[in-house]
């Protein structure tokens, strides 16, 4: 397996509802066998580089998939996948899997490290105490532009609906990472579950459409190097890839507020390799293992003694590490509930406005 997968990075499509969807997928999952580990992590998250160091410290022998969205996971897990000892879910994700008894409560007990988490992800809201998940990596959503196109500074999602772009706009091709902006360009929460909220950010977006060059979750960061694109919503961890490599791209998150995520990882009800797991959520809260994760991906990590140890164009990069008033005002994306059918009818909506 290469280093890295797709950066297809992030669907934030909520609500028990979506785990559903593909309930018919086949129930399959890697072999168990002693001194063995399988995880179950997103693309793009967890460098082989990682996973061969912890296999040479350790004797573990370590296999993983990978997935490009938490409905994926869900919806696996949820049709009886077995065999994996730890998967890597989003905030929103582990309160659906903790309902759904998919996931165990942690032993704080035999993860010596739990100490290094930043002080700003031991009490999360979504998970509070970190009774299911250890947060690993943090970023967000916003936007990012090319200033050879947008020479104007960029502070708010209302660029996005800027006629003189027209053409030039992409939008992520996933229904809730479009409505953080519907909502937000209006005031509203990203996290939203009032049907009126929902329904004024659904108009917000048909309204936009005839400005877009299209939708797209893939290569949104690219275009926007290349100046194909003026604006695109965006991603941080993928943006900061092409970023490394243009300075003309800049990536914001907008006045609004933008939103936070935070993946963790957590041990699947039922692993067969329980001790192996710990072992490894222990050895990913090292400071110099966590460092070396973001030296890799440009993610930030939720171990906040790592981030003496990075090079300073990492461990000051403002679009990695958001500065706290930033953090402050984003809003994180959690399960909506009932909610959901209101966000689905809407995205039909739009998906099929012309």
């Amino acid at each position: 397996m290469s280093s890295f997968v797709s950066w297809g990075r992030r669907s934030v499509l909520l609500g028990a509802a979506a785990v559903g969807l593909a309930f018919g997928l086949a129930a399959s999952g890697p072999a168990r066998a002693e001194g063995e580990l399988h995880i179950y992590a997103w693309s793009g998250e967890l460098p082989q580089e990682i996973v061969d160091d912890f296999e040479k410290e350790t004797g573990i022998t370590v296999t993983f998939d990978t997935f490009d969205s938490n409905e994926t996971m869900m919806a696996k897990l949820e049709a009886g996948a077995t065999g994996y000892d730890i998967v890597n879910p989003s905030q929103y994700a582990v309160q659906i899997l903790a309902k759904k008894g998919l996931i165990e409560e942690l032993e704080h007990g035999k993860i010596a490290n739990i100490g290094n988490i930043s002080e700003e992800f031991r009490n999360v809201s979504y998970d509070p105490g970190n009774k299911f998940q250890i947060p690993y990596l943090s970023g967000s959503t916003g936007l990012a532009y090319n200033t050879d196109c947008v020479k104007e500074e960029v502070t708010s999602w209302k660029a996005l609906w800027d006629e003189k772009y027209k053409g030039r706009i992409y939008m992520l091709d996933n229904m809730l990472a479009a409505y953080i902006a519907g909502l937000q360009v209006n005031g509203f929460r990203a996290s939203s579950t009032s049907e009126a909220e929902i329904a004024k950010a659904t108009e917000s977006l048909i309204a936009q459409k005839p400005l877009l060059a299209g939708y797209n979750s893939t290569n949104f960061a690219e275009l926007v190097s290349s100046g194909e694109a003026c604006l695109v919503e965006a991603w941080s961890g993928t943006v900061i890839q092409v970023m490394a490599e243009n300075p003309k791209v800049r990536y914001v998150l907008p006045q609004e507020g933008g939103t936070m995520w935070v993946d963790g990882f957590s041990v699947a009800k039922g692993a067969a390799n329980r001790d192996n797991a710990y072992a490894f959520i222990n050895y990913l809260l090292k400071p110099e293992v966590a460092a070396k994760v973001t030296k890799l991906s440009k993610i930030a990590t939720c171990v906040g003694k790592s981030r003496e140890l990075l090079p300073p164009e990492i461990a000051n990069n403002a679009a990695i590490f958001l500065p706290k008033e930033q953090v402050a005002k984003a809003d994180f994306i959690l399960d909506a509930g009932d909610a959901m059918k209101f966000y689905q009818d809407g995205w039909t909506k739009v998906k099929t406005a012309q």
